[in-house]
């Protein structure tokens, strides 16, 4: 195994799905822009409530890469 070097970035992602739908989105999206992402871990999970019900999940993670 190389040494390597991380760098976090935290990001939220929401569903009205689930809580891993909300995680997933968020790390979809920064693997749009950021490169090596190897590894994420949830920091906070809120929800949002309407009428007595969940309407949407909102997920706070940290997600790692590797720089170059």
């Amino acid at each position: 195994m190389n040494d390597h070097v991380y760098k976090k970035i935290e990001l939220t992602g929401t569903s009205k799905t689930s809580i891993e739908d909300a995680v997933n989105l968020a790390i979809a999206k920064a693997a749009e822009s950021v490169r090596n992402i190897h590894w994420f871990e949830v920091v906070e999970t809120r929800g949002y409530v309407e009428k007595g019900k969940v309407t949407y999940w909102q997920v706070t993670v940290k997600v790692g890469f590797t720089l170059e």
